[in-house]
This record gives structure tokens, sequence and C-alpha cells, in this order.
């Protein structure tokens, strides 16, 4: 084994630059900033942090390419672009939180959210069980402390709670899991130990390793049934926790375990493209994905709560996006970034537009976004944007991200295979998606406003966030070459 350390330091540099910039932001307002008003520590944090996320992407860009120290990272185009891509989220997460209502001690604030990035980064190059388990530990810690972060809120104390009792028991089966893993093949190594399953007949150990990874898995994701921290904490954490966990923590997660699973868990993938089911991970992902897609998208009938809704939304989403896992194995991991990335654009400009009007008044219910249209046009014009994305509407990124994607997983058995049928479900409940988002819609468009609404004022970085935010939504529809190309 190669063990370079300046190569192991020049690939985690954009690591190293979240490290510093949250110190700094510490730093800096403990003693520069310590006498200055709230609202002045308030945007010198978010703008130091901001800046810390843009350093750190520049240095993803031109880093170090190929395996890294021995093999233990890897820095191929799916740990760059995933890199890029949860830094960009971030930014828009940080974009949330300046648009929105002041959180107490914002310092610790954006500490934490960089602290929970330098995780999810880590994560996205890592090939190696000890150092992803220890990444995925540092980006969900921080997570569970975002999710709890405001106290003056009960409800974000049951957030931050719940998140972390499931996220606990969720950490606890994945080691498990791992260390099974270890002690059946043992390495840690996750090309390795895919040579030595290989070499090996599956038993039964390896299977209870296997569920236990996928059960990890299906928290992370947000999938069904592992889902029930989900509604909470988008209803209860901060309007900024909640996109950031909503986004770059979604898109991290299922490159992660993507990684691991065709990486180390190839030669017991199983298969099922044609009946009768190659016994492996594969079918029960298929399974999980099909249960996903029917909580989430009937669950999001029931809501009134748009928070809750996106929450649903998610669970959906992210039995789709499960599909795409799948279609890994053959058709590489191009349509399956591209979905994720942009489901996170879309839903981190869904919680801006959420986080500005929570400025003029409560945003919690469907209701309170009657009259939207009245009172800021063009909130309303990028909801519209973001949520037509959500539910695939062409041209916009989600309908390419869900065709790429669909496309894929029905090349592996045709239209009468078992995951064909999956994909005959998900597309039936397009149609159900679009009922619910449209439901939001027609709120903000067609229901007139409140009488005695004021008109809403989109401060500068709102603005831009959105802009940002609406403008890649239209252009990578329109352009999704932009990103497939890259794989």
């Amino acid at each position: 084994m190669s063990l370079d350390y300046r190569t192991l330091f020049e690939a985690l540099r954009p690591e190293g630059a979240l490290i510093i910039g949250a110190l700094a932001v510490l730093g800096f307002d403990l003693s520069i900033l310590r006498r200055l008003s709230e609202s002045l520590r308030y945007r010198a944090s978010l703008a130091v942090g901001a800046a810390a996320v843009v350093v750190a992407g520049c240095l993803a860009c031109c880093g170090p390419y190929g395996p890294v120290f021995g093999g233990v990272l890897i820095l191929d185009r799916l740990a760059v672009a995933t890199r890029i891509g949860v830094l960009s989220l971030t930014l828009i997460a940080l974009g949330t939180v300046a648009s929105g209502q002041k959180l107490r001690h914002s310092a610790e604030y954006v500490a934490i959210m960089l602290f929970a990035a330098s995780g999810l980064t880590l994560m996205a190059a890592t090939q190696q069980l000890l150092v992803a388990f220890l990444a995925l530990e540092l980006a969900s810690l921080s997570l569970y402390i975002l999710a709890g972060f405001d106290k003056a809120r009960p409800e974000a104390a049951e957030a931050g709670l719940k998140y972390f009792l499931f996220g606990g028991m969720a950490a606890a089966f994945l080691l498990f899991g791992f260390s099974l893993i270890y002690g059946l093949t043992g390495s840690v190594d996750l090309p390795e130990i895919a040579a030595r399953l290989a070499a090996h007949a599956p038993g039964p150990l390896l299977m209870v390793a296997l569920i236990m990874v996928l059960v990890a898995f299906g928290f992370k994701a947000a999938a069904a049934p592992f889902h029930l921290w989900a509604p909470d904490v988008y209803e209860g954490a901060a309007t900024g926790s909640a996109s950031f966990i909503a986004s770059a923590s979604k898109l991290a997660g299922i490159t992660f375990f993507t990684r691991i699973l065709w990486t180390g868990f190839y030669p017991v993938s199983g298969d099922a493209s044609s009946l009768p089911l190659a016994p492996g991970w594969v079918p029960a992902l298929a399974a999980v994905a099909g249960f996903s897609m029917l909580v989430g998208n009937f669950g999001a009938l029931a809501q009134t709560n748009i928070r809750r809704l996106l929450a649903y939304s998610a669970i959906s989403h992210s039995g789709a996006l499960l599909l795409g896992v799948i279609a890994v194995g053959d058709f590489g991991v191009g349509p399956l970034f591209y979905y994720a990335f942009t489901y996170g654009i879309a839903v981190a400009g869904a919680f801006t537009v959420i986080s500005v009007v929570e400025k003029s008044g409560p945003c919690q219910k469907i209701t309170d976004l009657g009259g939207l249209f009245q009172r800021a046009p063009f909130l309303t014009g990028c909801l519209a944007i973001f949520t037509l994305s959500l539910a695939g509407i062409p041209p916009l990124a989600g309908f390419f991200g869900k065709f790429s994607v669909f496309a894929s997983v029905l090349r592996l058995g045709g239209l009468g295979g078992p995951v064909g049928w999956l994909v005959v479900l998900a597309i039936a409940l397009s149609a159900v998606a679009l009922y619910y988002y449209l439901i939001v819609l027609k709120q903000a468009l067609v229901t007139p406003a409140a009488q005695g609404a004021t008109r809403i004022v989109v401060a500068p970085v709102a603005a831009t966030t959105l802009a940002l935010a609406a403008v890649l939504i239209v252009l990578l529809g329109l352009r999704p070459s932009l990103i497939l190309s890259l794989f």
C-alpha cells in the first residue's frame, strides 16, 4: 500500500477549507464581532461560511484524481461531482438561512453546517469501511444538532430528538453490518471485499450483514419503512436545516451507499431483471423502492402542512432514486447523480421560498401560501419552477431526471420484468404527485390573498439564491448533457 501523505492532504483540501472556515466563523464571532450588533454578527457569520464553501468548491475542482493513500479514498468523477454538488447545495442552504428569520447563536449554526458539509464531501470519496463510518457519523451528528438548533420552538427539540434516536439506531445497524463484513472477508477496503466475496458462496451471515447495511441505507435515504423520522424533522427543524437535510444530505447519502453496494458488495447483488429473482441486495432494494413510492405519494395526499408534504414527497423520490441505484451496475451513475442533484436544487429552492414567506408571517400550512402571487410574483414564479420540477414536468430538470433513471431501469429487463413493473408504478404515481403539487400551486396562484395581507419584500440574498436555483433547474432541464456527459 502506497501511503503518500502529500497526495492525501491535497485530496482533503476541500474538507480542510470547510473546517478552517468553521473555526474562522467561531473565532471571528468570539473576538472581532463580539461587540457588534446581532444583525451584523449574523450577516458576517453567513458571509464567512459562504466564502469557505466557495473556496472548498474551487479546491474540489482542481485536486488529484484517482486512488489516494493506498485506495482509502477514490477521487473519480462521481466523487468530484458529488463534492461539488454537495457544496452547491450547502451554498443554497446558507442562502435559505439568510433569507429567513434570524437564529440565535448564528456563528455556531454556520460552523456546524460546515462541519456537516465536510462529512458529506468525505463520504463521497471514501472507499474504506472505517473512513466511511467516521465520515457518516461526522455528518450525522452535525445534522442532529442542526435539526434541533432552534431551541425557542418545541417542534425543533422534538425533531432533533427523533432524528437522533432513529439515526443512532441506524448507525448501530450499519456498524454491526460492517463488523460482520470484516469478520467474513478480513478486510475493510471495498475492492478487496468484493474480490473475497466473489471467491466464496454467500452464506446466511453475509445476508444478515447486507440487511443491516440496507436498513442504514433506508434511513439515510428516508425510504419506507425507515422514513418515520422525516416528516417530523422537516416540520420541526429550522428552514435552513430542513433544506440542507433534504438536499445535500440526500445527495451524499445516495452516492455513499451506491459506492458501497456496487464497489464492495457487487458479487452478492443478485438480480431483479427477470423471474425467478436471484437472491441478493438488488431484489431487496427494489421492494423498498416500490414501497417508498407508494407510502410517499399516498402519504403526501393527506398532508395539510407544506413541510410534511415535502417530507412525504422526499420519501417518494427516494423510491425513484433507489431504482436508479439498481441500474448503476449496467448503465453507470450518470442518471442517478443527475436526478439526485436536480432534486436537491428543487427542494432546497422550495424551502428557500418558505423561508422568505415566514419572515412576514407563518408558513406551515399549505393555505398560508394563499394569494402569494399577489404578494410576491417573483416568489410565486420560483415556487412554480421548483414544484413543477419535483412533479416531473418537462422541460424542467425533474422530468429528465426521472426519464433518465426510468429509461435505464427499463433497459435491465424490459417492461415485463419485475423492475419494469416498478417503473410502470412510478409513472402512475407521478400523476398522484402532480395532484398534490398542483394543490400547492393553486393556493399560490389562484386563491386570493387574505384581507390585510402585505406585500412580501424579497431581500437581495434571497432573490439571488432563488434566481440561481431556478436558472439551474431550467438550464439543466434544457441541457441535461451538461451533467450526463461528465459520466
